[in-house]
C-alpha cells in the first residue's frame, strides 16, 4: 500500500467515504495518466533543487520540463545534476535571456503528458496542491484550471500595492474576457495538453498570464468554449531580497497585453 497511491486512495475511500475524500483531493489516478510540469528557471540556484524535490514528492505520474532562461548563477550546473539524478527530468536552455513567457513556450513544445501545469522555480507555490488542481479536469468538468490565491487559502502577508495591482489587472482582464476570475496573475494554471499546445502564444515576459487568459476565453470557431475552473491555493510569496523578480514595468506590460490580446490574436 505504501508504494501504490491508488491503493491508499481506495482504503481512505472506505474509511472516510468517497465524497469526503474527493473534497480533500484524494482519488485514484487513471491508468496511464501523466502530468507535464513546465518550470521556467532564471537565476534560481537558491531554491531550485528543493523545488524539484517537492515536485517529485507528489505521487502523480509526471515529467518535469525545466527551461533555463540563460541564468548567470549556478543554475545550469544544478540543472545538469538534476537531469542526471531523475529519469523524468528534461532540461532545455534558451540561447539568451528571453523572459518567462518565451521559456514557457519552449517548455510547452516538449510536453507529452495528458495535462500541463506551470510551476515557478521558487517556493511561492506548493506542488502538494497538484491533486486538487488537476481534479476538475480528471472529473471532466474543466479543460483549464486556474489556482486562486484569494478565495480561502492561507498566504504570506507581503506587499499591499502588489495585491491592489493584481486586483486591478484581474478586473480589467475579466472586463475584456467576460470571465469572473479572482486571480488572473497566478502562476498555477493547468491545461489539457491540446489546449495549451494549440495556442499561438507570443508574449515573452510576464505578459504570458493575460495573454493566455484572453486566449482561453476566446470563442473557438464551430466549437464550444473551453471550460474554466478556479481552485483555491495557498501562497507563500517572497520578498525582493529573497529573489522576487516581477516589478512595476511588468505590471504595465500586463496592462498592455490585456487590451492587446482582447482586441486581436
Amino acid at each position: 500500500m505504501a508504494a501504490d497511491p491508488n491503493t491508499r486512495a481506495a482504503l481512505l475511500e472506505q474509511l472516510l467515504g468517497v465524497n469526503a475524500c474527493r473534497q480533500i483531493g484524494i482519488y485514484p489516478i487513471p491508468p496511464g495518466f501523466k502530468l507535464s510540469v513546465v518550470i521556467p528557471v532564471y537565476n534560481e540556484e537558491r531554491w531550485l533543487a528543493e523545488l524539484v524535490r517537492r515536485v517529485q514528492a507528489v505521487e502523480i505520474p509526471k515529467e518535469l520540463i525545466l527551461v533555463n532562461d540563460f541564468s548567470k548563477d549556478r543554475t545550469p550546473e544544478i540543472l545538469a545534476q538534476l537531469e542526471k539524478q531523475y529519469d523524468n527530468v528534461r532540461v532545455f536552455h534558451q540561447p539568451r535571456n528571453m523572459g518567462k513567457g518565451a521559456a514557457l513556450r519552449e517548455g510547452f513544445k516538449h510536453c507529452t503528458g495528458d495535462l500541463v501545469i506551470v510551476q515557478d522555480a521558487d517556493w511561492e507555490y506548493n506542488p502538494a496542491e497538484y491533486p486538487k488542481l488537476i481534479q476538475p479536469i480528471l472529473d471532466d468538468k474543466a479543460d483549464v484550471v486556474i489556482g486562486s490565491r484569494f478565495i480561502g487559502e492561507s498566504h504570506r502577508v507581503l506587499y499591499y500595492w502588489h495585491s491592489v495591482g493584481n486586483k486591478v489587472l484581474t478586473t480589467l482582464s475579466n472586463w475584456c474576457t467576460n470571465l469572473n476570475l479572482t486571480d488572473m496573475e497566478t502562476c498555477y494554471k493547468v491545461f489539457r495538453r491540446e489546449v495549451i499546445q494549440g495556442m499561438n502564444l507570443k508574449s515573452n515576459r510576464f505578459g504570458f498570464e493575460p495573454e493566455v487568459t484572453a486566449k482561453i476565453a476566446r470563442k473557438r470557431a464551430g466549437k464550444p468554449r473551453w471550460r474554466v475552473f478556479e481552485v483555491p491555493i495557498s501562497y507563500s510569496g517572497r520578498t525582493y531580497e529573497e529573489g522576487k523578480k516581477i516589478g512595476m514595468k511588468d505590471g504595465f506590460q500586463a496592462l498592455y497585453c490585456i487590451f492587446r490580446y482582447w482586441l486581436a490574436d
